[in-house]
Formats: structure tokens, C-alpha cells, sequence
């Protein structure tokens, strides 16, 4: 089992849970609402490497691996419809790197969106 890092003691960071002994850096992810309607018929997911965590519209941080890929996804579930349900996702793997980075989700009319480095 991995140690803690310093990363990990930071207000409002999910700590790294799956077995990593190597560095760690801070993901942010921008979750905004896509519509007006958004906060009421969906809810934000994030999966870190697929452990799923369920998020708040908004930032929200993550400890990742800085020595190796990472998958991360964002899902939008919605239990509005009484029949199956295409919800918005966007996924990407991030390379191996030292820096903290931020992406935002972006979504529209299409299940597929992205997530796009922003700052």
C-alpha cells in the first residue's frame, strides 16, 4: 500500500486510494453546468484510473500519478427519462508529467464531450 503524500493533506483534495508508490500531482477538474437544466436532471461523475467518484457541478481536485498514465472520465448520469438514456461522458489519458493541470468538460447536444486543458 502507498503512503500519503503532502498532496493528500490538502483541503479539499481526493487523495490517490489505488496502490502507487511513485510521485503525485494535483488534477482540478471544472465540472460547469452545460444548461440551465443541467443541475436538475443530472449528476457529475469522475472516474480517477476507473474508480468512479461522485462530484459537485464545479472544481473539484484530484492526487494523480505524475510517473505514469492516467485515465480520467466524467460521466453525466440522469435518471429523468423512464427508458435507456444516452448521458454526456468525456474521457482522456494524461501523460506522464510532473505539473499540476486543469481541465474543463465540455459537453453539448452529442454524448461524446471532451475534457480540454485549460490554464
Amino acid at each position: 500500500m502507498s503512503e500519503p503524500t503532502d498532496l493528500a493533506t490538502v483541503p479539499g483534495v481526493i487523495p490517490y486510494v489505488d496502490n502507487h508508490d511513485g510521485p503525485r500531482r494535483l488534477l482540478t477538474l471544472e465540472i460547469p453546468p452545460f444548461s440551465s437544466n443541467a443541475v436538475n436532471y443530472y449528476a457529475p461523475y469522475a472516474s480517477i484510473d476507473g474508480r468512479q467518484y461522485v462530484v459537485t457541478w464545479g472544481s473539484v481536485t484530484f492526487e494523480i500519478p505524475a510517473d505514469r498514465n492516467v485515465h480520467v472520465s466524467v460521466h453525466l448520469l440522469t435518471n429523468y427519462s423512464g427508458g435507456m438514456t444516452s448521458t454526456p461522458f468525456a474521457s482522456t489519458i494524461l501523460p506522464p508529467h510532473p505539473a499540476p493541470m486543469r481541465l474543463a468538460t465540455q459537453f453539448s447536444s452529442r454524448p461524446q464531450g471532451a475534457l480540454v486543458p485549460i490554464g
